[in-house]
């Protein structure tokens, strides 16, 4: 396990909240991953992921990627990658989830500021989301933003309206100074662990080029949800441990975790920061990442090999 992270990373994601690391995931897997969301964007992308309002012929998020083909279960499960997440999280390790942006040229969606906690609190903060660039990613097609060292200050307001918006609407209110925020440019391959309360987020690609990324998430095996709403029980039937042995106790922080309860039911991060959950049927489409998930494996709860 020695040696996925250098002292300077550590202290990154300590201090900031983030890290940034290349080389942990072997080029050949980067390029089987980009041939295959380019066959994907090229198919039938009816039953594929969800699509961009501005452009209906593009896709945004490509649904459940470890179901469409096993190079990103490869990656999810890569020896040097889990590396760092045990030194981040521990030696027992949990996969909960994963997705993948697209960022389509001049149409992809921008996300809004926000922590990933917010959607999926659990009894503690160690979990962590492992956000990989499969293209280039510069200012100019959108790369990630993070608020350095806002992991610091606790669960921050993401309602909109007295219910959930998935969203902070503004930095400062939230006392997040803006001169923190760091732009994430990185190359393909490139690797950006971020702490679960470190708010992040993402402009909308205006460049000719792609800026797709793959996010895979991971957590202790003594962190569990303590949300199943609509939009986060999906994710458990999955969540397989990796490394280590499961839990036979819960670690709890003290704290007040605010729910993520919404006015209406979503199907993703872009639908509720944007609203139209609310114009909706008020109910979760019968598509989306949730109902294209492989069960679980028989031997998810066992001690890993």
């Amino acid at each position: 396990m020695a040696g996925a992270f250098t002292s300077e990373h550590l202290k990154s994601y300590t201090d900031n909240g983030f890290c940034v690391v290349e080389g942990l995931v072997d080029d050949s897997l980067i390029r089987r991953a980009r041939d295959v969301v380019d066959r994907l964007l090229a198919s039938d992308t009816k039953d594929v992921g969800e699509r961009e309002p501005a452009d209906p012929s593009m896709v945004r998020r490509i649904w459940a990627p470890t179901s469409r083909d096993e190079v990103f279960t490869q990656i999810v499960e890569s020896g040097p990658l889990l590396d760092g997440v045990c030194e981040l999280v521990g030696a027992n390790v949990v996969y909960q989830y994963s997705k993948l942006n697209v960022k389509a040229p001049q149409v992809g969606s921008m996300v809004a500021w926000h922590q990933d906690f917010a959607y999926y609190p659990h009894t503690n903060t160690d979990l962590v989301a492992v956000l990989i660039y499969l293209d280039d990613a510069t200012r100019e097609n959108a790369c990630l933003k993070v608020a350095s060292g806002s992991h610091r200050l606790g669960l921050l307001d993401h309602d909109v309206d007295g219910a959930f918006g998935g969203k902070i609407s503004s930095l400062e209110q939230v006392g997040v100074d803006p001169a923190s925020v760091v732009d994430c440019e990185a190359p393909a391959g490139a690797a950006i662990f971020l702490h679960p309360l470190v708010v992040h987020a993402s402009e909308k690609n205006t460049s000719d080029r792609y800026r797709r990324a793959f996010i895979p998430a991971y957590r202790s095996a003594d962190a569990l949800p303590i949300y199943y709403g609509p939009h986060a029980a999906h994710n458990e039937p999955n969540a397989r441990l990796l490394r280590g042995r499961s839990a036979t106790t819960v670690r709890c922080e003290s704290a007040h975790w605010r729910l993520p309860i919404a006015a209406a039911e979503f199907n993703s991060l872009y639908q509720i920061q944007e609203g139209s959950h609310l114009t909706a049927s008020g109910r979760k489409s019968t598509t989306g990442y949730f109902s294209h998930e492989v069960p679980a494996t028989d031997g998810s709860a066992q001690a890993a090999q």
